[in-house]
C-alpha cells in the first residue's frame, strides 16, 4: 500500500484508490451517489481531501454488513464537512442501524428454516410455502397456481 507524505493535503483519485482498495469506478460511483465529494483542478482532475480515505473505508465497511448506499449518505450527511468520520461516530451510526439488520437476520433464519419444506412443490400457492407465498396470499385471491 503505497503511503502518501503527511504534507500531501489532496489525494488523486489514482491515489485514493491505492490508499482505500476501491476501484477507480467506485470512487467515481462512490462521488456520484454523494458519499465522497472531491475539487476539480484548472485540468478538470479529481482532488480528494484525507478525510476521503475515512469516508471511504466507512463506506466499504457499512456495504459489508448490507447497509443500503442511500442509509449510508444520509448517515454521512449528518457529520461535519472536511471531517474525518472517527470511532464515536462509527458508534453512533452502527447502532442505529443494529435494528435494521437484527430484523434482516430475522428474516433470513426464517426463509433457511422453510426452505426444505418448500423446495420442490411446484404449486408455489399452498400454505406452507412461505418462499414464494407468504402467509398464502396467493391463496386468498384466486385457486391453483397463479405464478
Amino acid at each position: 500500500m503505497p503511503q502518501i507524505p503527511e504534507k500531501v493535503h489532496e489525494l488523486t483519485v489514482g491515489q485514493l484508490s491505492a490508499r482505500s482498495g476501491a476501484a477507480v469506478s467506485a470512487l467515481h460511483f462512490y462521488e456520484a451517489k454523494g458519499l465522497i465529494s472531491s475539487r476539480r483542478t484548472a485540468g478538470n482532475q479529481r482532488r480528494y481531501t484525507r478525510d476521503a480515505l475515512r469516508r471511504v473505508a466507512f463506506v466499504r465497511a457499512a456495504q459489508r454488513v448490507g447497509i443500503p448506499l442511500a442509509s449510508i449518505r444520509d448517515a454521512l450527511a449528518r457529520l461535519p464537512e472536511e471531517r474525518t468520520p472517527n470511532r464515536e461516530d462509527w458508534a453512533r451510526l452502527s447502532e442505529a442501524w443494529r435494528a435494521e439488520l437484527d430484523e434482516r437476520i430475522s428474516r433470513l433464519g426464517r426463509l433457511r428454516d422453510h426452505l426444505t419444506d418448500c423446495i420442490g412443490c411446484g404449486c408455489l400457492s399452498m400454505e406452507t410455502c412461505a418462499l414464494s407465498n407468504p402467509d398464502d396470499v396467493f391463496g386468498e385471491r384466486l385457486t391453483g397456481s397463479r405464478l
